[in-house]
């Protein structure tokens, strides 16, 4: 090309102005590029907050022991001069003693409890708060940065009366549930047993929770949600963690996993929110689960959450809500999964522990001692639970009752199978 263009004069000039251009778009792109490495700069250090302490987790997160006034939750306009409530002055199962909280009796029958990963390594300090530390890598695996932590706009949550069997959500979410509405209720409780269901496709996930619904089934839904998930596209692997979301305008523009926007403020400094959780159940092996109760302090309004029977996390701010201010309407218990079909067939992705709900203990998933919290501000067993899914052929839901679980369901499936094609 060299002796082309210097060989004449115009082809000179033609190659010297090609050049120029190449140039000029080069320069372009590595301002693009530096604009991004520095938004996403930006963005990480709006999320990751100056840590006390920093635990390496044996997973290869980090979590960050943060003083909990410079949680993410403060960042909200509304909650600047907040002062934290550091208990709730109600709870619905246990006593409170000179300042702490009591233990309740609970029965754990042929099932073991589980905690997470990270406390082989360390603990935070007190006044401080656990949080995993997000990195570069998870905010670019996100369609957009602002995306990053929150669902797809065009996520649905299982509306039963609307279901009929065969059915799939244009979103492609499927569940195996079971619920209650009809009533007013101030919160929910369940045991889970913990399982790593496999994951065919980075923009599937597969979770088991509770959701506390209030609103319609529209643009505004206000939904409290917690259990355990596995979603590669938010965390960059397969590992089974707890998590929690919030919306109040059906995932449109409020809301958001974990810590990873304003909202939820955090008092525990043990447990940290998206963190792996462990050990876990194995097929025909020790079952593991974990104790999820979500309640409404009648007197202050704030929604809060507890792990097992030891750890009160945090809560919700009732100003975050518009009907969840009041109570909620409707309760769920479940899994759910995407079904992408990137293949054009039914996703292999797993829910539960990808086996059916008539295979029983140790095979299948359950939900046992299913509870709510009525007016009066205590636990009782649900009336009238209903069950739903959108093809039982790729993941079912049946239920029970016993002394030692009260009410329960086993639930999940494998996804694809000759009759799930």
């Amino acid at each position: 090309m060299d002796k082309v263009c210097f060989n004449n004069v115009k082809m000179k000039m033609f190659c010297l102005f090609l050049l120029f251009m190449l140039s000029v778009a080069q320069a372009k792109q590595d301002m693009s590029l530096a604009a991004q490495k520095f938004e996403v700069q930006k963005h990480l250090n709006r999320l990751n907050k100056p840590a006390i302490k920093s635990i390496k987790s044996p997973d290869g997160d980090i979590i960050d022991c943060v003083h909990m006034s410079h949680q993410p939750a403060f960042d909200h306009p509304l909650l600047k001069n907040h002062t934290v409530q550091m208990m709730p002055n109600y709870h619905p199962e246990v006593l409170f003693r000179n300042g702490k909280m009591s233990k309740a009796n609970t029965k754990n029958e042929g099932s073991k409890s589980t905690t997470q990963l990270w406390h082989l390594n360390g603990r935070c300090p007190e006044g401080t708060i656990p949080i995993r530390r997000t990195k570069k890598d998870d905010i670019l695996r996100a369609s957009n940065m602002k995306s990053y932590g929150r669902k797809n706009k065009h996520s649905t949550i299982a509306k039963p009366e609307s279901g009929r069997p065969g059915f799939v959500s244009q979103s492609g979410h499927q569940h195996a549930i079971a619920y209650i509405e009809g009533d007013k209720y101030y919160g929910a409780k369940a045991t889970i047993n913990v399982w790593e269901p496999k994951i065919q496709q980075p923009n599937e996930f597969s979770l088991s929770q509770i959701w506390l619904l209030g609103g319609s089934f529209d643009s505004d839904l206000n939904s409290i949600e917690a259990g355990w998930q596995v979603s590669p596209d938010l965390y960059g692997d397969n590992n089974t963690r707890l998590f929690t979301y919030w919306t109040s305008d059906a995932y449109q523009a409020t809301g958001c996993y974990n810590l990873l926007c304003s909202g939820f403020i955090q008092i525990n400094n043990e447990i940290a929110m998206g963190a792996t959780i462990s050990p876990l159940s194995s097929f025909h092996g020790s079952q593991y689960d974990i104790s999820i109760l979500v309640w409404k302090d009648p007197k202050e309004g704030n929604w809060w959450m507890q792990f097992g029977n030891d750890y009160v996390l945090g809560y919700w701010p009732g100003f975050l809500f518009s009907y969840l201010i009041d109570s909620a309407t409707m309760i769920e218990w479940g899994g759910e999964v995407v079904n992408s079909e990137s293949d054009g067939l039914h996703t292999t992705t797993q829910m539960g522990s990808g086996h059916f709900p008539d295979e029983g203990f140790g095979s299948s998933s359950y939900f046992r001692n299913i509870q709510v919290v009525d007016g009066s501000n205590n636990l009782r067993a649900p009336q009238d639970l209903g069950t739903y899914t959108e093809d039982n052929s790729c993941y079912d839901v049946q239920l029970g009752k016993n002394t030692d679980w009260g009410n329960y369901f086993y639930y999940g499936g494998p996804g694809r199978n000759p009759n799930c094609p």
